[in-house]
């Protein structure tokens, strides 16, 4: 489905910025459209530093976390790490597990089964841990919203630590001692859009401060967390918080850090993914490191992933690394499955004139893959999106949202139904009853439509800039590609061109053709585009004479030689905005 373009105003500084920085225009216009508009913004932006990260000590309850945690590392209390199970709760789990080590501490991580516990704490676990002899409790990456699991861990003697990124619960905190979250009520932390294991690294931080003199930290503290930057870069960008402000910052040193490693656990992840000897960058992450690394927990337990990254060696991490691998490649299996009869499902209960929201269950859906096939779902319909797997009379959702509505926000109008859940924005989990499910699917649709119009509720792509073909040149290319790492909150700019032409039939690739190839001409000029899941267009295409096409630019590295590649991001026949021709891609 064309989707409607929303093309951003000229930046009017753009000349001005152009010649003061020596480079194109069209690279300074993107620059100032995403307020980089000064000269010393957007050389910041482009060559960002450590030193533009924040000091930890605004962090709301840091200070005292960090001097309770290096206290009872002296004192030898037994310090229990408690982790999510993805890749930012592993990465955050690791991040802080070395900063303790270093500090002597008698520390260990305890992570939950996604499939036996769930999400975040629970009351079990914390029993158990505390009759173990668990003294010292720090959450990473959750336990924002576990109030009645804090009280109890108080009542049994722990000392509760609260480090966590997501939203609080409305209702009130966890009776912690203390809380580590940019997210609080009245918080003076500058920047709210941390990880997990971005929050876990202030920590780590913090802690080296303490360890030292005059809140200098030891050269050795100094150089673990150069180091740790690659992890909280995988955490960071495997959680799709914006990459913007710190969080730039850490993802770029941190790909670096990463790619140099030599840490046992990176080393084999790296090398079981195929990226020896590449520079990285965040689609790496997003498609081959983080879903190896998330797959243990996405399967059931993430004991393994965080074994790899905290105490095995050479030997054990390569074993770790390759039955990830595996483990990814049944996840995939099922998560095709599921799509499937998700996809034969919502083909049948949803109506787009009626349904503001999609929520979809079934028997056996595998929990820790429903999220992945939620986003899938989100693709296809553009409506904010649950899918819910149900086994003797419990049920287990994941949710993702879209643009302009607050999927959180969206659970709390309907937690009468639910039994947990937690989040933000974009991303949720739910737990219920089964016999729950229908009355909160007619309460969450309820309230979408309430919340979303047509408006809301039509694909927009935000288009940077109008280009030509002669624009896209690799030099020009080369330094949009300064501007990363790319993801959430700092996409690859998509530029626009009215009308093309095609020099060939358009060719599907793919192995079933679910892909489109295009060469486009402009002006004397050629450049190769692929089009993503666009196969079935590829009639429709070849006999239109001139094509609208928004897009990515790309430096394709297949053959030896460097060349512009064009990533498809939307067509139209004619001229974009020619309604009436594009309802032929409806």
């Amino acid at each position: 489905m064309a989707k409607q373009w929303t093309i951003r105003p000229p930046f009017a500084g753009a000349t001005g910025l152009a010649k003061e920085l020596g480079i194109p225009a069209i690279v300074a216009q993107v620059l100032g459209q995403r307020g980089y508009d000064t000269p010393d913004a957007a050389r910041a932006f482009l060559k960002p530093e450590l030193s533009q990260l924040h000091e930890p000590a605004s962090l709301p309850g840091i200070t005292e976390a960090a001097e309770r945690l290096v206290a009872a590392a002296h004192a030898g209390e037994p310090i229990v790490i408690y982790g999510d199970y993805d890749v930012d709760g592993i990465t955050a789990s690791a991040i802080l597990w070395q900063a303790l080590r270093l500090a002597d501490a008698n520390v260990r991580v305890y992570v939950p089964h996604r499939l036996e516990e769930g999400y975040g704490l629970n009351l079990e676990a914390v029993e158990k841990l505390a009759a173990e002899g668990a003294r010292v409790l720090v959450t990473v990456d959750c336990g924002i919203t576990g109030i009645a699991e804090t009280a109890r861990a108080r009542e049994l003697g722990l000392d509760v630590i609260i480090t966590d990124h997501h939203e609080p619960d409305p209702d009130g905190l966890p009776p912690a001692n203390f809380i580590v979250n940019p997210k609080l009520p009245d918080s003076p932390y500058p920047f709210r859009e941390l990880s997990g294991a971005g929050i876990a690294m202030k920590l780590a931080w913090a802690i080296g401060q303490r360890l030292s003199q005059r809140d200098r930290v030891s050269e050795p503290f100094r150089e673990f967390l150069v180091a740790a930057t690659g992890l909280a870069a995988l955490g960071t960008i495997a959680d799709v918080v914006p990459l913007v402000g710190e969080n730039h910052v850490l993802a770029s040193f941190g790909l670096r850090a990463l790619a140099g490693s030599k840490h046992p656990g990176i080393v084999a992840l790296v090398e079981v993914a195929g990226l020896e000897n590449k520079a990285l960058d965040a689609d790496h992450i997003g498609f081959m490191i983080g879903p190896r690394l998330n797959a243990a927990g996405r399967m059931g337990n993430a004991r393994e992933a965080v074994e790899l990254l905290t105490t095995a060696g050479p030997d054990a991490a390569r074993t770790i690394a390759e039955e990830l691998s595996r483990q990814n490649r049944r996840r995939q299996d099922i998560e095709k499955k599921i799509l499937e009869e998700a996809q034969a499902q919502a083909a049948e209960t949803f109506r787009p004139d009626r349904d503001a929201a999609i929520v979809l269950s079934g028997a056996g859906w595998h929990t820790g893959v429903i999220g992945i096939v939620a986003s899938r779902i989100v693709e296809r319909y553009y409506r904010p999106t649950i899918l819910i797997g149900t086994a003797d009379g419990h049920a287990q959702g994941s949710g993702r949202g879209i643009p302009g509505f607050h999927l959180f926000k969206a659970l709390t109008a309907c937690r009468a139904h639910l039994t947990n859940y937690g989040g933000h924005a974009m991303a949720a989990g739910v737990r219920l009853s089964e016999a729950a499910v229908p009355a909160f699917r007619e309460a969450f649709l309820a309230h979408a439509a309430g919340v979303l119009g047509p408006e809301e509720l039509t694909a927009r792509l935000t288009v940077d800039a109008e280009a030509t073909l002669a624009d896209v040149s690799l030099e020009t290319l080369r330094l949009f590609e300064r501007m990363g790492p790319f993801g959430a909150g700092n996409p690859r700019a998509v530029f626009a061109m009215q009308s093309v032409t095609l020099a060939a039939p358009p060719r599907r690739i793919g192995r079933q053709g679910e892909h489109l190839m295009m060469q486009l001409t402009q002006g004397g000029r050629a450049r190769k585009a692929l089009a993503w899941h666009m196969g079935p267009l590829a009639d429709t295409v070849g006999r239109a004479k001139s094509v609208g096409v928004a897009f990515t630019g790309r430096i394709s590295d297949f053959s030896r030689t460097p060349e512009v590649e064009l990533h498809v991001k939307d067509l139209w026949i004619g001229r974009y905005g020619d309604t009436e021709a594009a309802k032929e891609f409806a």
